[in-house]
């Protein structure tokens, strides 16, 4: 992963305020499959033992970590609790 500012912790409800720019945080394909099969792994982990993970992601205002449980992942988003969601290719990290 490319080295990012220190992130800002938020509570996932503060989520649904944010604003995302369409464009993709990560440079290299290799970062894009890893983040990726690390989603797999956060929606697997959220929906069978309701386990919180970290989601380092970027929104207009900088990078943020938001520790929650993943409901599920779509193409093109994270599913959170209460229908919030976070746009996939904003995602720099997850931490399990």
């Amino acid at each position: 992963m490319d080295a990012i500012k220190k992130p800002v912790n938020i509570e996932k409800e503060m989520v649904a305020g944010l604003h995302f720019p369409d464009d993709e945080v990560l440079l290299s394909a290799e970062d894009v499959q890893r983040r990726t099969y690390e989603l797999e792994r956060a929606s697997q982990l959220g929906n069978g033992d309701h386990i919180k993970i970290k989601i380092i992601f970027e929104d207009t205002d900088g990078v943020k970590q938001v520790e929650t449980t993943v409901w599920a992942v779509t193409k093109e988003r994270v599913v959170l609790k209460h229908g919030i969601t976070i746009p996939i290719k904003r995602i720099h990290e997850i931490r399990l």
